[in-house]
C-alpha cells in the first residue's frame, strides 16, 4: 500500500460507527487488509476500536492509527489528559497520528496555546506524528510557524468529487502535508452519478470505487467507511484501479463546491 508521510493512502474511517458496530466493522476492515484506522475522541468509539485492534491479532506496529483531540479538550487542564485517555482506550502507548479535530471555538483557548499543547504531547512521545483537521491555508501557515521544526504531517478535510477543495489540496502538496479526504464518497451522494457510473462500467466496478480511485490518483489519503463487508472490501480494492487522463479530467469537472460538513464553529473556509 502506498503511503504519504508514512500514512497508508487508504484507511478505514469510523465516523458514526459506535458500540458493537464500531467493533465489528473495524475488525472486518482489518481482516480485509486495511492497515490504517481513523477514529476521534468525538466519535465515542475509541474503546471499541482499541478492542478490535487487540482482537485482530495484529501487532501495534502493523496498523497505523489516527485519532483527534476534540475542541472541548483544548484547554490546559484537559488536553494531555484527554490524549492519555484516548491511548488507554486504543490500547496504545502512542498514536501514530494525532490531529486537532477543528480550529478552536471563538472564545475558547488561544490558538497559540492549543498548538503548543499539541507540540507538547508530541514531544512527550504520545504521538509519533501530529497534524490538523479542517484547517484553512492561513491556519496551517500560522500553526507551522508555531510548531517550529515539528512537521504538520496531515490536514484532514472534507473532499469528494463534488467538493475537491483544490486550494487546500494544492497548499498541502506544496508544503509536504498529506491531504486526507474525509467523506470521500460524499455521504452516498455519488450513487447514480452518470459520469462515475459510466467510468465504473468501463472498469467493471461501482461509482464508489471510481470516486476513491480518483482521489488517490490526485495524491490524497482517503478514509471511507461502511458497515457492509462487501463494500469494505471493494473500497480497499479501489487502490488498484488505474484511471486514464481523460477519465480523471471528466471527474475533475464534477467539482461544484458542494460542502456537506459546515458546523457553526467552522473556520472561514478557503
Amino acid at each position: 500500500m502506498k503511503t504519504i508521510n508514512g500514512i497508508p493512502q487508504i484507511g478505514f474511517g469510523t465516523w458514526r460507527r459506535r458500540g458493537d458496530e464500531a467493533y465489528r466493522t473495524v475488525l472486518a476492515a482489518l481482516e480485509a487488509g486495511y492497515r490504517h484506522i481513523d477514529t476521534a475522541q468525538a466519535y465515542d468509539n475509541e474503546a471499541e476500536v482499541g478492542r478490535a485492534l487487540a482482537d485482530s491479532g495484529l501487532k501495534p506496529g502493523d496498523v497505523f492509527v489516527t485519532t483527534k483531540v476534540w475542541i472541548d479538550n483544548y484547554d490546559e487542564s484537559a488536553f494531555r489528559k484527554s490524549v492519555e485517555e484516548s491511548l488507554d482506550k486504543l490500547r496504545r502507548d502512542k498514536v501514530d497520528l494525532l490531529l486537532l479535530h477543528w480550529p478552536g471555538r471563538a472564545g475558547g483557548p488561544a490558538f497559540d496555546d492549543y498548538i503548543g499543547r499539541l507540540a507538547e504531547v508530541h514531544d512527550a512521545g504520545l504521538a509519533a506524528q501530529i497534524g490538523v483537521s479542517n484547517f484553512t491555508r492561513a491556519l496551517m501557515d500560522k500553526a507551522a510557524g508555531l510548531l517550529g521544526d515539528r512537521k504538520i504531517a496531515a490536514n484532514q478535510v472534507e473532499c469528494h468529487v463534488f467538493h475537491q477543495n483544490r486550494l487546500v489540496a494544492d497548499y498541502c502538496d506544496k508544503n509536504g502535508i498529506a491531504f486526507t479526504a474525509y467523506s470521500p464518497l460524499a455521504q452516498g451522494k455519488i450513487a447514480g452519478d452518470p459520469v462515475l457510473k459510466a467510468i465504473g462500467e468501463a472498469h467493471g466496478v461501482s461509482e464508489g470505487e471510481i470516486a476513491l480511485a480518483f482521489l488517490m490518483a490526485e495524491g490524497h489519503v482517503v478514509i471511507p467507511t461502511s458497515s457492509k463487508p462487501e463494500r469494505v472490501k471493494s473500497n480497499l480494492a479501489a487502490a488498484d484501479i488505474v484511471l486514464s487522463d481523460d477519465e480523471i479530467g471528466r471527474i475533475r469537472n464534477l467539482d461544484r463546491g458542494e460542502r456537506l460538513i459546515n458546523p457553526e464553529w467552522a473556520p472561514d473556509w478557503d
